[in-house]
């Protein structure tokens, strides 16, 4: 059935009255019908869905949620939309329709404020009106007791508030730095991430950890911020690598900032890996489609995001989760590494 040409708005968003109108029947019938409630007969209700996806008509989710305590949708909060964070959405996501739920991605950093406390800025905007629960990716501070229940994903301080969720920084920075060491590198550089980040701090705990277990001195000259950043990693690396000593290989501390590495190295001539070997953390897309594809330690990014979210259900269930859940990073050898050069 269609509704009436004479009933359908000629602009804007369709209103219940709108919908009562076309269907012939009360406002309070369509809310029965639009929110499942019983008391309306079935051929009214057919009328009423028939009308309602004619006109495009969405019921308000703050309205709802205010009846019935419930939206059924959960947030992920994140600061900016980059690969790392689009692959916990993706995982969360598929999770999230299994479940039953809606999924609300919000970004929480507004251009011109300060990075740190977005997530609280974003928290006190959505919570109880429009999600039940939240994922906070990379959360820059630590959440206190919040109205609704909050999973932390690689929270910046480390473990602390909410049940988090992250993947072994420490251990999977000792294998990417074993790696290099066994295929004979000895002068190993690392482009570290941001220094206020406990998991930039856990990889290059990682890397200093692996050179003194294989007996190789720590030069401190070795060690440059990239920020996580890809610029910033092109343009300290340019640096490092026109030393007439450069290092043989680069542990970055993410896969953008080993991006940036490959790139300062195809400008200055360097063949990798014959001249120079380039490993990174995280394997997100672009690891796979770099020149050459990128060696790296795989975060399983998606199925961070899926057990978040399925940690976040139990949660609203009333169940109980482990306060951190903490999961392996495995070894992907691709074409950015090799044997160290002969002299």
């Amino acid at each position: 059935m269609s509704a009436p040409a004479s009933s359908t708005p000629s602009f804007g968003r369709a209103t219940i009255s709108d919908v009562a109108r076309a269907a012939g029947v009360s406002v309070p019938t369509v809310s029965k019908v639009v929110n499942g409630r019983y008391g309306v007969a079935p051929a009214t209700s057919k009328r009423v869905l028939e009308v309602v996806e004619a006109l495009g008509y969405e019921t308000s989710l703050v309205a709802s949620s205010l009846r019935r305590q419930r939206t059924n949708v959960i947030g992920i909060l994140v600061a900016e939309f980059e690969s790392f964070s689009v692959e916990l959405l993706k995982g969360a996501s598929s999770a999230a329709a299994k479940a039953g739920y809606e999924l609300l991605a919000y970004s929480g950093l507004v251009a011109g404020s300060s990075p740190v406390g977005w997530e609280r800025r974003s928290l006190s905007r959505l919570a109880g009106t429009l999600i039940d629960g939240a994922i906070i990716v990379t959360p820059t501070v630590l959440i206190p007791t919040t109205s609704i229940p909050v999973v932390a994903i690689d929270p910046h301080t480390g473990q602390g508030g909410p049940s988090t969720i992250d993947s072994d920084n420490l251990g999977g920075a000792r294998i990417a730095t074993q790696h290099l060491i066994d295929l004979g590198h000895r002068r190993i550089a690392h482009m570290r991430g941001r220094s206020d980040l406990a998991s930039a701090q856990l990889r290059e705990s990682g890397y200093r950890e692996s050179l003194a277990a294989a007996g190789i001195p720590f030069d401190p000259d070795l060690v440059l911020d990239g920020g996580y950043q890809t610029a910033q990693s092109a343009e300290a690396a340019r640096g490092l690598l026109s030393r007439s000593d450069r290092p043989t290989a680069v542990f970055a501390a993410n896969d953008m900032s080993a991006i940036g590495v490959l790139q300062t190295a195809a400008e200055l001539g360097l063949r990798v890996p014959e001249d120079l070997s380039v490993i990174g953390f995280d394997d997100i897309p672009e690891a796979r489609t770099s020149t050459p594809p990128l060696t790296t330690l795989a975060q399983p990014l998606q199925d961070i995001g899926a057990q978040a979210l399925q940690m976040l259900t139990e949660l609203l269930d009333g169940g109980e989760v482990p306060s951190r859940v903490h999961l392996p990073a495995e070894l992907v050898v691709r074409g950015t590494t090799g044997p160290a050069p002969t002299a």
